[in-house]
């Protein structure tokens, strides 16, 4: 359908913001001071973004976390969009990593296996607008970005699309997870959404069009298992959908496939080994084709383990659409509480297992983490 589509007159003029050198000379990159905070497009009237475009020299890969991503629609004051440029495009981890799938993709600067923090990064999201669009980058870090290129295309537009809600997207981690308090008498049983990670929550009409997800692995073993939930329209049990495990949310099965990216799902970056103590993987799945409808609220979260039974570090973007005037989103942690945590120490197995969690592996791990 897309391709037929293709042929058919479009409305509108098709326009771009970049960081192209007004000069005429090729120093095509804006520098972000430490604390400082760029207007990267300012499109007044009516319009669609069509195509996003970023690629960043810094010496720091902990940019990925520091630099803020925020978007305002039609003179909002508060965001829709608030995210750590890296999470935005689908990685986590502070890391970059080649993969690619029907709405955003990475390309990186290194072979597999070779560390780089440098990588295109593009997003195909569409995102329509009424009156105008905003879209900043805020160095949270204490260091120059050096070099911030950058393309927005998008088609301008004399009147608003008819029926288009805005595009929002919002980044969450609990770090690490907690277990729950004792659900009665068999702890392996979980019937509510309370004590899941939170992937949205929100109000107002519109529809959910995804997530990413990304775990480090603090116990070693599997970190799934963890059934999915959206509450549709209010609290009830059972929810609207209930899912079977963490890898059948995203698409997978019997695991995650660690070099699986397929268009609407699976893994955009691994690293470690599968199961393994420090193994850090993003996973994602885009509800390109079967959006998930809200007429009033919405709560999509994702059990840490079968019945919330690990405490691994998890961060996530959740994507969604919806109408304005829209309430301002969560808070974004502080930077130093997004960055990621170093790699765990491995403890003797017969030690027993910290109070920061129970590991359905039964390997415990030090409790004492940086950035806990």
């Amino acid at each position: 359908m897309m391709l037929e589509n293709l042929a058919l007159l479009r409305e509108g003029r098709s326009k771009r913001c970049s960081s192209w050198d007004r000069s005429g000379k090729n120093a095509d990159a804006w520098q972000i001071e430490p604390g400082e905070t760029k207007t990267l497009a300012q499109i007044d009237g009516a319009g669609v973004i069509r195509h996003i475009w970023f690629t960043v020299g810094a010496d720091d890969a902990l940019y990925l976390r520091q630099a803020v991503v925020r978007m305002y629609w039609d003179g909002q004051q508060h965001p829709s969009v608030e995210v750590p440029v890296g999470d935005f495009f689908g990685i986590g981890h502070a890391r970059v990593g080649s993969y690619s799938c029907a709405v955003m993709n990475m390309s990186a600067n290194a072979p597999p296996g070779i560390f780089s923090h440098h990588a295109a990064m593009n997003c195909y999201w569409p995102m329509p607008f009424a009156s105008g669009a905003r879209i900043t980058v805020e160095n949270q870090g204490d260091k120059k970005i050096a070099a911030w290129y950058f393309y927005i295309d998008y088609d301008e537009r004399d009147q608003p699309q008819q029926d288009a809600a805005y595009f929002h997207a919002w980044w969450n981690r609990n770090n690490p997870c907690v277990p729950p308090a004792q659900q009665g008498e068999d702890s392996e049983i979980n019937l509510t959404d309370r004590d899941n990670y939170l992937l949205l929550e929100t109000t107002g009409r519109g529809h959910f069009v995804g997530c990413n997800m990304s775990i480090h692995n603090l116990y070693g073993g599997w970190w799934g298992e963890g059934d999915d939930m959206f509450m549709i329209d209010g609290e009830k049990w059972p929810p609207d959908m209930h899912g079977t495990g963490s890898e059948d949310y995203f698409g997978h099965a019997w695991g995650m496939q660690t070099r699986n990216a397929f268009h609407y799902n699976g893994v955009s970056y691994h690293e470690g080994a599968p199961h393994g103590f420090n193994e850090r993987i993003s996973v994602y799945r885009y509800h390109v084709c079967d959006p998930v409808i809200f007429h009033e609220s919405l709560r999509v979260s994702i059990e840490h383990g079968h019945a919330n039974d690990r405490c691994d570090d998890y961060s996530s973007t959740a994507y969604w659409y919806q109408t304005l005037p829209a309430a301002p989103l969560a808070p974004l942690p502080e930077m130093k509480a997004r960055l990621p945590r170093e790699d765990v120490t491995v403890q003797p197995v017969n030690l027993p297992i910290p109070v920061t969690g129970r590991a359905r592996s039964g390997s415990p791990i030090d409790p004492k983490y940086p950035n806990g």
